[in-house]
């Protein structure tokens, strides 16, 4: 029985060069919505956990939640999931600030390109309209900063000693390098200074946070969606 999983697998080997038939044919049967495109895995672990506290089954609904590998990569994603002649889905997620421009740019192309091929055809595409704007939610450095900052710096702390990291981050604190950082900025530093640890974290954060302290960016995803 096909799944989300299986969707996601398919525009992942459809974005590195593959084709996209498989993706064209599942988003169609599942049937798939709305995608939501994030960096990497870290936020989509955070993206999940905050869906599970809320009672909301993303995939039930439709929506998927697809780590693009890097915020570079937003330009083909878009191309290929967006507006006709992608499979006109809603595209939503989450950048960081320094890439707000870059993912403005790569979605406007993507809409200016539906525009060109529906002037070509001469025809109506039907479902989502070329020019729709597509809403992205803004992070400050990133969405780990935006967890520390809700949490605070004694909080994850907490967290960390929980999670049995208390030494590991001692050990950190003490290279040169992090001397003169803010804490804040040493433990954003620390959650990804081993492999696995920032989407370890990004569940770990979301579970411990209050429910009215939801980083604005990540809550209002949620709420979109």
């Amino acid at each position: 029985m096909a799944d989300m999983g299986a969707f996601r697998e398919a525009v992942t080997g459809w974005a590195a060069g593959g084709s996209g038939e498989s993706a064209r044919e599942l988003a169609a049967r599942l049937p798939v919505r709305a995608v939501v495109l994030l960096e990497g895995p870290s936020d989509a672990a955070a993206v999940d956990a905050l869906a599970e506290r809320r009672g909301r089954d993303l995939e039930g609904e439709g929506v998927c939640v697809l780590p693009m590998g890097g915020a570079m990569s937003i330009g083909r994603f878009a191309r290929l999931l967006g507006p006709p002649p992608g499979l006109g889905l809603r595209l939503t997620g989450l950048c960081d600030v320094r890439e707000r421009d870059f993912y403005a740019r790569a979605l406007e192309e993507a809409a200016a390109g539906a525009a060109h091929a529906q002037e070509q055809a001469q025809e109506q595409v039907p479902g989502q309209a070329p020019g729709q704007v597509q809403r992205f939610f803004v992070c400050a450095a990133d969405l780990e900063d935006e967890l520390i900052r809700a949490l605070g710096v004694a909080r994850v702390e907490e967290l960390v000693r929980a999670e049995g990291d208390l030494r590991a981050l001692q050990t950190f604190l003490r290279q040169p390098a992090q001397q003169g950082r803010t804490a804040q900025q040493q433990l954003r530093r620390f959650l990804g200074t081993k492999k696995g640890r920032k989407i370890r974290y990004g569940r770990v954060l979301v579970e411990a946070l209050e429910p009215d302290r939801v980083p604005a960016p990540l809550d209002g995803l949620l709420t979109s969606l």
